[in-house]
């Protein structure tokens, strides 16, 4: 429990310093915030994607790799499981977390809805990383509709 809380404000605090001038920042700059966020987290999921796969079988395919990323990555990273995965069977996979950890302290009302964005950027960054390690060049979005609830869009990219 303590290491959640730990990371839930190491990361709030990433995110306060990244965006540290947030009053003053016109598009191109916060653009820079999430891009910084976003490769942070990319890197940090190269990494830890590493040691969780280090005494696993090889993947069968991508659907495989997804499914690891939803139960065993999410598990290790946000202590809880994708609540639902969804794809078109084309490349594209939606992971839907109904409680999302770096979400839950903050209110449930809509008041914050516009600034959930720059705390899933490194989020973001983590799964694209990991993917990226796996062999899986792909573009990851989310949305969040209603807080803690968020989706992750990822895009594989077919080269």
């Amino acid at each position: 429990m303590a290491d959640d809380a730990l990371f839930e404000f190491l990361h709030m605090e990433m995110v306060s310093l990244v965006y540290k001038d947030h009053a003053s920042m016109n598009k191109q700059d916060r653009a820079t915030c999430v891009s910084t966020l976003e490769g942070m987290g990319f890197r940090v999921g190269q990494g830890l994607i590493e040691r969780f796969t280090k005494d696993s079988p090889s993947f069968k395919d991508d659907l495989d790799v997804m499914k690891f990323i939803c139960k065993d990555f999410w598990i290790n990273v946000f202590r809880k499981q994708v609540d639902n995965l969804r794809t078109n069977h084309q490349g594209t996979y939606v992971l839907q977390d109904n409680k999302f950890a770096l979400l839950t302290q903050f209110s449930s009302g809509k008041q914050y809805l516009e600034d959930a964005p720059k705390y899933l950027a490194y989020s973001c960054g983590l799964v694209r990383g990991a993917l990226s390690n796996l062999g899986m060049d792909s573009v990851v979005t989310a949305e969040v509709s209603l807080m803690p609830s968020c989706k992750f869009q990822v895009v594989i990219q077919k080269i």
